[in-house]
């Protein structure tokens, strides 16, 4: 062969291999480019499927636990402390004796006041035998009628006299049963603030000692106007406590105020909890867990809903994925969920959080649902 027919077969060789390994990827690499460059001009939206909601709805409120029985108890009676049998953490049951003060004062009042009423009551016998003997010589004109008359009103002056003094003797005798200081009613001495010779002053000074029950506990919580509907007597309540991470104690709402306040627009409602295992204090931090029925409505995630001047919107993506803004009416806000009350129908595709850039009848391509969401169809 000669030269030149080497040397262009040479150059045609080079040039083929030139094209096979540096023009050709390059001009596939464009067309890809300019495909993908096509296919982003469409905006990606995650949507989600409307759907009912049927499954009970929770509600959880904070609160504090109380004591169902809770008394400060004082004396009533003047002396200085002889006694005392219980102490903080004691069981009591009702009834029983706590301590007993030593009121010489009140005893002695209490015998002077015996002996009077004995007087008063031999005052009335004599009053009475004299006003008979004398309506006798009234009845024979032996004596004037004004004498009969007088001895009459003596007779009804000392059964006054009389009932007073009893009267005297009954408060005195309730008195010395003050001194005595019984439990009002069965449970946990929680404070004891006095001693053996301590002056003890009737209604004055501190409590001697404070009783709380706490076989049931009781809290209260206010609920808010969105859910008031939907409390009722004999509603479960879950109540949860940090201190107890994997129990859960069971309780009831016992009753609640028939008025919403009107500066918070909430409903106080009292939750009571029985404590038979004495797990649960009065005064622990616990939230209240309600289980409320639920109306099978549409949710939607708050952040789906858009607020503009004409009303509140979502975006909706139609069969031909084209974007649709949809004018709805919003019901109760659960907070992390909202609900739809009219203007979206079940099985529609709500764009999730969608973006200020969309506009109506806007190609999208649909991605699928985040995390949590409805799968879109």
């Amino acid at each position: 062969m000669k030269p030149r027919s080497l040397a262009l077969l040479f150059a045609l060789a080079l040039a083929a291999l030139v094209y096979w390994l540096g023009v050709r990827p390059r001009q596939q690499a464009a067309a890809a480019a300019a495909a993908v460059a096509g296919e982003s001009e469409r905006p990606a939206v995650h949507v989600l499927v409307a759907r009912r909601q049927t499954a009970p709805r929770e509600l959880v409120l904070p609160g504090a636990l109380q004591a169902y029985d809770d008394a400060a108890i004082h004396a009533r009676t003047n002396g200085y402390l002889g006694k005392w049998f219980v102490d903080i953490g004691d069981q009591v049951k009702a009834g029983q004796v706590l301590a007993k003060i030593d009121s010489p004062e009140v005893d002695q009042e209490l015998r002077q006041a015996r002996a009077n009423l004995d007087v008063a009551r031999a005052n009335l016998e004599l009053a009475r035998v004299t006003a008979e003997r004398w309506k006798a010589l009234g009845a024979q004109h032996a004596v004037a009628q004004q004498e009969v008359d007088q001895r009459v009103a003596d007779y009804a002056a000392q059964e006054a006299d009389a009932a007073a003094a009893e009267a005297n003797v009954r408060r005195l005798g309730e008195l010395q049963q003050f001194e005595t200081i019984t439990a009002p009613f069965a449970g946990v001495i929680s404070t004891r603030n006095i001693d053996v010779g301590d002056l003890i002053s009737a209604g004055s000074g501190p409590e001697l000692f404070h009783l709380s029950r706490s076989d049931i506990l009781r809290a209260y919580v206010n609920v808010p106007q969105s859910d008031v509907a939907d409390v009722r007597v004999g509603l479960p309540v879950d109540v949860l406590l940090d201190e107890f991470p994997h129990e859960v104690f069971s309780g009831r709402v016992a009753r609640f105020a028939g008025a919403l306040d009107a500066a918070s627009r909430t409903l106080l409602v009292e939750v009571d909890i029985p404590n038979s295992g004495s797990k649960l204090f009065p005064g622990m931090f616990c939230r209240l867990r309600f289980r409320l029925p639920s109306d099978p409505a549409i949710l939607i995630p708050s952040s789906d809903a858009i607020i503009r001047a004409e009303g509140t919107l979502v975006a909706t993506v139609t069969d031909q994925n084209t974007v649709h803004f949809q004018k709805v009416a919003l019901g109760r806000d659960f907070g992390t969920q909202i609900e739809i009350r009219d203007g979206l129908a079940e099985g529609q595709r709500v764009v999730g959080n969608p973006s200020d850039a969309l506009v109506e009848g806007e190609t999208v391509e649909v991605l699928a649902a985040p995390a949590g969401g409805a799968p879109a169809n």
